[in-house]
């Protein structure tokens, strides 16, 4: 009985950080997606109100559209809110299990890149961008440009050129 009881409480150590980081994202692309799939089956019940209902309904039904467009335009501002160049110090402070290092490896050694050199392509292939960069609050890309993990740093990298743009030492824990 007490080995379980152990065993459980272990279980639940380790597993609490990852279940803590999922809250922490924001407004994810899942999130916004389910605020569209919202409007679509408000939209599905406005048309019916329309065929089957009374005035009151309608208005209701017009109503529910209504605050769901504005909940999902309110969420699409935040999201696409433009990030500083150091807005993601604070928000990694307090969202540790967001930036934790895991297990992550790459099939090469580490390089302590800096800006202005050039890397190799297998330095920032599509398997090490950052595919939400908004989620750790990093300033967007330009264009050619991708986020780009490197064991513990962060790499914005010219995709066309192979260029090191600029460089975060130490970004994840």
């Amino acid at each position: 009985m007490k080995k379980k009881l152990i065993l459980t409480a272990l279980i639940a150590a380790v597993a609490m950080p990852t279940m803590a980081a999922a809250p922490a994202a924001a407004q994810s692309q899942r999130e916004l997606r389910r605020d569209r799939q919202e409007i679509r089956e408000e939209q599905r019940e406005l048309e019916r109100a329309k065929r089957y209902g009374t005035r009151r309904d309608v208005r209701e039904e017009r109503r529910d559209v209504r605050d769901a467009r504005r909940e999902y335009r309110e969420d699409l501002s935040d999201r696409n809110r433009r990030w500083g160049n150091d807005d993601w110090r604070g928000w990694r402070d307090r969202n540790r299990g967001i930036y934790a290092r895991g297990s992550w490896r790459a099939p090469f050694r580490y390089n302590g890149f800096r800006a202005g050199v050039r890397i190799a392509p297998h330095y920032y292939g599509s398997r090490y961008y950052i595919s939400d960069p908004w989620r750790y609050r990093l300033p967007p890309a330009g264009r050619w440009q991708r986020w780009v993990r490197h064991y513990d740093d962060m790499l914005l990298v010219d995709t066309r050129r192979g260029i090191v743009v600029r460089v975060i030492r130490n970004f994840f824990w």
